[in-house]
């Protein structure tokens, strides 16, 4: 499972990923989490406000940060 944090380092960013790897942790997944602040790959996945949350290479959530239990429904679908 490949995901993606995009965002440019703002503090919701900065939530947003801490919160994707400890539901990584929680589910016991394996999956690589990766932060993206390059504006021209961010826009590349149609996300023009962020934080943003892709993983396996669809866009989850756009411009806020999930709850817990939103990644983690989605890490177990």
């Amino acid at each position: 499972m490949e995901i993606k944090v995009l965002g440019p380092g703002c503090a919701k960013c900065k939530e947003a990923e801490k919160l994707v790897r400890e539901a990584v942790d929680e589910a016991g997944v394996t999956a690589t989490v990766e932060k993206v602040s390059d504006f021209q790959q961010i826009a590349g996945y149609g996300v023009f406000s962020t934080p943003a949350i892709v993983i396996d290479g669809e866009v989850k959530v756009v411009g806020k940060v999930p709850s817990k239990s939103e990644l983690l429904s989605w890490l177990k679908a």
